[in-house]
């Protein structure tokens, strides 16, 4: 995979991807940055939370789940000093569906986060990453 950063003014940057997607990356004021941006860290926490989502959905459809909705709330830590690594993640997930299984909501986190979820298992190696979830039945 081969991805560009090219770097725009102070703190700001573009990122393109190898799907031909491009991202604006921008820091805070206080820090040069214009704030136009998402932050690089805010990047990776979204990347591990759409990566788990994905799987997620992904595996309660192959489980003839009948999945409406789904959202994962994510609350993180980072070490103090540097590298300032996230130490902690959590992520809740709400999942709205019809009779939708305790039982397989469950093995769906834990199979996205011990097998499939390549970015969540990378940022596990520094950060302790628990989860839970919540079920909304519709009709």
């Amino acid at each position: 995979m081969k991805t560009t950063i090219r770097w725009i003014d102070g703190m700001m940057m573009l990122g393109e991807s190898p799907s031909g997607h491009s991202i604006v990356m921008d820091g805070p004021e206080e820090f040069g940055g214009k704030n136009l941006g998402i932050r690089p860290m805010e990047l990776l926490i979204l990347g591990v939370g759409g990566c788990t989502t994905v799987d997620i959905v992904s595996t309660l459809e192959k489980m003839r789940e009948q999945v409406t909705d789904c959202k994962a709330e994510i609350t993180s830590e980072r070490a103090k000093d540097y590298p300032k690594v996230f130490t902690n993640i959590h992520i809740h997930f709400i999942i709205k569906g019809k009779q939708l299984s305790d039982k397989k909501i469950q093995k769906a986190i834990t199979l996205s986060a011990e097998k499939y979820c390549s970015a969540s298992i990378m940022i596990a190696k520094t950060a302790n990453i628990t989860h839970d979830f919540e079920i909304i039945n519709v009709d």
